[in-house]
């Protein structure tokens, strides 16, 4: 069997700027540098960021944790760029919150309540 996986990849102006934000504050590890372009890996996701004359920001990050615990001590990191602090959504049987990166894109970190299968 081959490995196969997937990268979502987002437009940017400012690369460097991200680069600090998802390593040092989320906990991202850079994957694959490609000069213009950089791979990050969380867990079992790799995102990717090019850098570009505009910023895209049309879509959704969302980084989930195995304990409430961890969601909030990410929310301690974030604070200050958190829309509110860490809470449940019975909806969607998650504790989350909601922040915004360099880029003014919208990130999420959560818990699931259920038990998951790991990745």
């Amino acid at each position: 069997m081959h490995n196969h996986g997937g990268i979502v990849f987002y437009k940017t102006t400012r690369l460097k700027k991200l680069h600090k934000f998802y390593t040092e504050k989320v906990g991202a590890v850079l994957w694959l540098d490609q000069g213009g372009c950089r791979i990050y890996r969380f867990g079992n996701m790799l995102f990717g960021f090019c850098q570009r004359d505009e910023t895209e920001k049309g879509a959704l990050l969302t980084f989930f944790f195995p304990t409430r615990e961890l969601v909030d001590e990410m929310y301690r990191r974030l604070e200050s760029s958190a829309n509110s602090a860490p809470k449940d959504n019975a909806g969607y049987r998650i504790y989350h919150f909601y922040a915004k990166d360099p880029d003014n894109r919208a990130i999420e970190f959560q818990y699931f309540w259920d038990d998951i299968e790991e990745i």
